[in-house]
């Protein structure tokens, strides 16, 4: 099967989820005999120079990048407001990479074209208009309910008002394309149903994230007493908002009952206004050169997320690693691990201050927990199964129609 895999941005390096979940589901389609090529904007934010891939990242037959600027502009946002389009989505249209995407589809026939992500559904109708292939929207999360929840959690304002502007034309926009596409592939179970409840009535199917689990080797630490650690994406508003929330209710609360604790936060793009919290409590590492040393330096990974949607592939990483994950109960959205078992669920201060200090005073529960979480992925989480049954699917439709042809 021919697969042509449409991307934001380019997947490489893996250090964030979005990039872990195209990576991952295109080895194993790969390694389960599909011939996969990427068509991938290079954007100002996320730009890659291909020339430093390592060896082993070939997995597709094909790479093509197109430089695309979509940094967010004063001028550009404020006629936005005069149209009545996203400006979520119109930032990742691009007059070069259509024509790039239309030599692609004149030059090669595919089987199925998988759009990564909603910011590559305005592409749809030119799919349409040069190919026969099956488009696949392969939704990581619920966009506009992602930017619902950070508008509800933004203080009332002039900020309030836009970001509500923006969020009702993203809506709109995902809405309108629901069942523009063939299939919907969902990242959860609860994606789906949501989408269904909207009005989806294409061919659909639940993907998880699935993780190539040779990659995650667990190092059991050194540590008299557990350190507790947070890594993602620091520009990203729901982890932001997190942060800040353990930083400015929880942790103190916790330091009254077991001063000595330790937090550990790293992630890419750190704000000038986390680094001033730094302490002996709370150590503030920017970007790390590799996450599974970071997480496995450690003993507990906090996760504390309020707004957002889809599927948390750090919290799979730390569960692989063997890790206690304390989230929220929308951080494990996705991910059907049972608290007090596989991981341990708080949302509210008093909670989660109750089950930090639980880890602190009983060290010895962190290692059956641990051990728990990595037989959970093990079991539920392998890339490659999950790979194998999104295929089969992708098989059974394409199938169905050639049956249905021939039937006519």
């Amino acid at each position: 099967m021919k697969i042509l895999q449409l991307c934001k941005k380019f997947p490489y390096p893996l250090k964030d989820g979005e990039v872990i979940a195209i990576t991952y589901l295109a080895q194993a389609l790969h390694q389960l005999g599909c011939e996969m090529t990427l068509l991938s904007m290079n954007t100002t934010k996320h730009f890659f120079d291909k020339n430093s891939l390592p060896k082993e990242f070939d997995h597709y037959k094909a790479m093509h990048l197109v430089e695309v600027d979509n940094r967010v502009k004063a001028k550009d946002a404020f006629l936005n407001l005069f149209s009545k389009q996203s400006y979520h989505i119109s930032r990742f249209v691009s007059p070069k990479f259509q024509l790039k995407l239309i030599e692609l589809l004149q030059a090669n026939e595919y089987d199925i074209i998988q759009l990564e992500t909603l910011y590559l559904a305005p592409y749809v109708d030119l799919i349409r208009n040069y190919s026969n292939a099956k488009i696949v929207m392969r939704s990581h999360n619920i966009e506009h309910e992602i930017w619902k929840r950070i508008t509800e959690n933004t203080s009332l304002g002039a900020k309030k008002m836009y970001l509500s502007l923006l969020t009702r034309r993203l809506e709109n926009f995902e809405l309108e394309y629901l069942n523009k596409y063939d299939m919907m592939v969902a990242i959860t179970e609860r994606d789906l149903n949501f989408f269904k409840q909207l009005g989806c009535s294409i061919p659909a199917h639940v993907t998880p994230i699935g993780l190539e689990l040779k990659d995650y080797k667990k190092v059991t630490t050194q540590h008299k007493t557990p350190t507790f650690c947070f890594i993602g994406s620091l520009d990203w508003m729901p982890n932001s908002e997190g942060i800040e929330w353990v930083l400015n209710k929880v942790w103190p609360k916790v330091l009254e009952q077991v001063p000595n604790a330790v937090f550990h936060i790293a992630g890419r793009n750190t704000p000038d206004s986390l680094l001033t919290k730094a302490s002996k409590n709370v150590v503030i590492h920017g970007e790390v050169p590799d996450a599974a040393d970071f997480i496995n330096a450690h003993d507990v990974m906090l996760v504390p997320l309020f707004s957002g949607s889809g599927m948390r592939v750090k919290i799979l990483e730390g569960m692989a690693l063997g890790k206690v994950v304390l989230s929220t109960d929308l951080g494990l959205e996705g991910i059907h691990a049972k608290h007090g078992e596989q991981v341990l669920i708080a949302n509210t201060v008093k909670n989660y201050v109750k089950e930090v200090v639980s880890c602190y005073q009983h060290p010895e529960r962190i290692q059956v927990m641990g051990a728990a979480a990595a037989d959970f992925i093990h079991e539920y989480y392998d890339n490659l199964s999950i790979g194998k049954r999104l295929l089969d699917f992708y098989r059974e439709l394409i199938g169905s129609e050639l049956v249905g042809a021939v039937g006519g």
